[in-house]
């Protein structure tokens, strides 16, 4: 039996599940109930060959916060700096008060990705949509947050921070806070009828229907 979905609350998430970095309540804390909520949602996504092999950690002591945000800036710093380009001012605006977050989750999988472009797929394929899944959780919850990668540059370092065994990469990290008069818009993007092919690459369904 089909579900009685509403379909306009789904597509509202889906659309407006935005990187937050401002405009987020750095004193209000994020009740670690209501998180472990967005986890048990976040591991009924699809898994791959790696199968179950996701394991969150919250991070909340100011401590552990203050030496990510001390690492997650100086990677930023790097970065930008080794591309040639400045810090966004959102990115600029988190960084100030990173380690003021009220807490940090870490997405972290247990095993190796392997060497092969297919190893790597199935591997991440267990994880990635779990912690997209965790993000949305997160926007229903009008919980702010964004997507980042950065800290997976410093796997020793973080591991160190965190206590990670040596077979458990951290992948994403979402800093999260609930939302103070964020405005979540749906993103300008380039259509679907300009991205998809019919059977062939560079082969629009419209351009055989001319």
């Amino acid at each position: 039996m089909d579900l009685d979905i509403d379909l306009k609350s789904v597509d509202r998430v889906l659309m407006t599940a935005r990187s937050v970095r401002r405009r987020l309540d750095f004193d209000r804390e994020v009740p670690l109930n209501v998180i472990e909520d967005c986890i048990d949602i976040a591991t009924q996504a699809p898994v791959a060959l790696a199968g179950e092999n996701w394991r969150f950690i919250v991070v909340t002591d100011p401590a552990v916060k203050t030496k990510l945000a001390k690492l997650y800036r100086e990677v930023l710093v790097d970065l930008t700096s080794a591309r040639g380009i400045e810090i966004k001012s959102s990115h600029q605006a988190l960084i100030e008060r990173l380690h003021k977050i009220p807490c940090m989750i870490f997405v972290c999988a247990i095993g190796n990705p392997g060497e092969s472009t297919a190893q790597q797929i199935a591997f991440y394929g267990s994880i990635l949509p779990a912690a997209w899944s965790f993000m949305l959780a997160l926007r229903a919850r009008n919980i702010g947050t964004t997507w980042t990668t950065l800290l997976s540059t410093e796997q020793d370092r973080v591991g160190r921070i965190l206590g990670l065994p040596e077979d458990v990469l951290q992948v994403v990290m979402f800093p999260a806070a609930y939302t103070k008069d964020a405005v979540m818009k749906v993103a300008n993007r380039i259509p679907a009828k300009e991205l998809t092919y019919s059977n062939h690459w560079g082969i629009r369904k419209q351009d055989t229907e001319q």
